[in-house]
């Protein structure tokens, strides 16, 4: 019983943990670690046995073309050292070598007679064999197959011969200076171990050994080496006429033998060509297509038909209960099912319109008779405000503007013609934006009329670029940082100042600038105004201080979904710059 008790609370703590987790996930664990991962698995070890299994028999069918290469060349030097055995054994040919001759006349004879009578007769010009017998013998003339060993004595390959501790030596030509030959040499000798009294030089043909290689077409690309040199390759050229190439190819090599052939090692190495693994796929590419199709398409296509008639159906029944704020229970649409979900689904509906008439006979009146409230308060507040019109006021103003024009009283009618444009500007509210022509010319007429307060301590400039005239911006905001320009800049400062009115177009962004030659702030005072002009909020505006700027700021982050850029740059006794950067693609744009 003790041990029960901690297994069934962690069952109840894993099925809690389950219950947090969605339909649509639990469905995706249950296929892919019940389902894919196994089949994965499987399939992999499938593959991998079949690579093994492909690539042990590449093995052996290379080891095979190795033999086969080996037996091939071994066989083809075979001949030439039975030649070279038959010429050692030649007892008139070895009296021939080692006479001493009077005269080149007596020797021209005597070798008339042994090319008659000697071995050399029956093997002259055997598949193109070349045959030279050198011999120590100063008295022989050289010429006709047999020379002096002094006529070779300064060659590397000579030197090679008397290095070599075998009586036959297998020699290759072909890496510097030579072309292609491959020559075997044999000591004749009888009484001592003294190679450069007398030995016999063949010369193979080294284009039939080619042709002997290449007629094969063997599976497996084929060198045949030397050290580092290419002797003959099944898949390259061969040319007797070049020297032979440095192997280049050792990350190709899938299989290399190598033997002793006369005093040489020789190295037989087979390319592997296409990849195991890609050649595994190749051949066995109708098992794989199939065991993707059963084991990973097909369920993939079942679990998603079932994911999507659980969570579809699931789905439906959220968006339909979300919608429960709207006043209204709204029934499910389209075909439910015969499952539990369906049920559900169909219990739901039932409920829906039973909730439904229960809200038209209990709350539907009400919520009518408030809105019959609210609509015949908004109309008497309207009949009020019908009751206040502004155009008195501008009426007036035209009057005094006119008659002081008749009383040629031009600076006084300026100044309200001017006061006139800011009150309609105040009272208008029909809209709470203005283009940038519209709000400029708002800002001019208030710069205008501080002008007559200031006198020449004020001085200001507004620019503005063609293409932003038509550019729509909150209602007074460029003029709200104006305001405070003249408030804490100039009325602070007894020496004439400057304003600065400056909007652009700036890498995608309508730039305004509002700057001031006028006292200017300490550094924390601008930092602390930069912060809340970026964090502006209603709450600030409840506040004391700067709450006209908060304020623009606030309307222009409204405006912009928050993307707009404001910065403060200050200096005591120099003066301001407030900088505000508006995204282009977050502005509209009047005709």
């Amino acid at each position: 019983m003790k041990g029960t008790q901690p297994r069934r609370r962690g069952a109840r703590r894993l099925e809690r943990l389950f219950n947090d987790i969605s339909v649509r996930k639990k469905l995706r664990y249950l296929y892919y670690f019940c389902i894919l991962v196994p089949i994965v698995l499987t399939d992999a070890v499938i593959l991998m046995s079949l690579i093994r299994a492909e690539g042990a028999e590449r093995r052996r069918e290379m080891a095979d073309v190795a033999s086969a290469v080996q037996y091939s060349l071994s066989n083809f030097v075979e001949g030439p050292s039975v030649i070279a055995k038959t010429i050692y054994l030649d007892s008139s040919l070895q009296d021939f070598l080692e006479r001493e001759y009077a005269s080149p006349e007596e020797y021209y004879t005597s070798y008339q007679h042994i090319r008659n009578v000697s071995v050399l007769k029956g093997i002259s010009g055997i598949d193109n064999t070349v045959i030279t017998v050198y011999t120590d013998n100063e008295t022989l003339v050289n010429g006709g197959g047999f020379l002096k060993v002094s006529e070779v004595e300064r060659e590397d390959w000579y030197r090679r011969w008397l290095k070599s501790p075998h009586d036959t030596q297998f020699l290759i030509f072909g890496m510097e200076d030579d072309t292609r030959r491959l020559c075997l040499l044999r000591n004749l000798n009888r009484h001592s171990d003294d190679k450069d009294h007398m030995f016999v030089m063949i010369e193979m043909n080294y284009r039939s050994l080619v042709r002997n290689i290449t007629s094969m077409k063997y599976p497996y690309p084929v060198h045949i080496c030397w050290g580092d040199w290419t002797v003959i390759c099944s898949d390259g050229p061969n040319n007797v006429q070049e020297l032979f190439t440095v192997f280049d190819r050792q990350d190709e090599v899938g299989l290399e033998e190598t033997f002793d052939l006369y005093g040489e090692t020789i190295s037989v190495r087979v390319l592997q060509g296409t990849n195991n693994v890609v050649a595994a796929l190749r051949d066995n590419a109708g098992l794989f297509l199939l065991l993707i199709v059963f084991n990973i398409i097909t369920p993939q296509f079942l679990m998603n038909l079932l994911e999507r008639s659980i969570t579809g159906r699931l789905f439906r029944l959220g968006d339909v209960f979300n919608q429960v704020d709207s006043g209204e229970l709204v029934p499910i649409e389209g075909e439910t099912g015969r499952d539990e979900i369906g049920a559900l689904m169909n219990h739901y509906n039932r409920m829906a319109v039973r909730m439904n008439d229960l809200i038209d006979q209990v709350y539907r009146n009400r919520l009518r008779e408030q809105e019959m409230d609210i609509a015949r308060q908004n109309a008497e507040l309207l009949a009020l405000q019908s009751q206040i019109n502004p155009h008195f006021l501008f009426n007036a103003l035209e009057s005094i503007r006119m008659h002081s024009i008749l009383k040629s009283e031009l600076e006084t009618a300026d100044m309200v013609e001017k006061l006139a444009i800011m009150e309609r500007q105040n009272v208008d509210w029909s809209s709470d934006t203005n283009t940038v022509r519209r709000e400029l010319e708002f800002v001019e007429a208030y710069l205008g009329l501080q002008k007559y307060r200031f006198g020449e301590r004020l001085n200001y400039r507004v620019e503005a670029e063609k293409e932003c005239e038509g550019i729509l911006v909150p209602k007074l905001t460029v003029t709200t940082f104006v305001e405070n320009a003249c408030v804490h800049g100039i009325e602070s400062k007894t020496s004439p100042g400057w304003i600065f009115v400056r909007v652009g177009l700036e890498d995608g962004f309508l730039c305004v600038e509002v700057e001031d030659t006028g006292g200017g702030m300490e550094e924390d005072e601008a930092r602390t105004l930069e912060e809340r002009m970026r964090g502006a909020s209603i709450d600030m505006l409840k506040g004391k201080g700067r709450v006209g700027v908060v304020n623009a700021c606030l309307r222009i982050r409204m405006m912009t979904d928050d993307t707009a850029e404001f910065s403060v740059e200050s200096e005591k006794g120099i003066g301001t710059l407030f900088a505000i950067r508006i995204p282009l693609e977050k502005t509209e744009r009047t005709e």
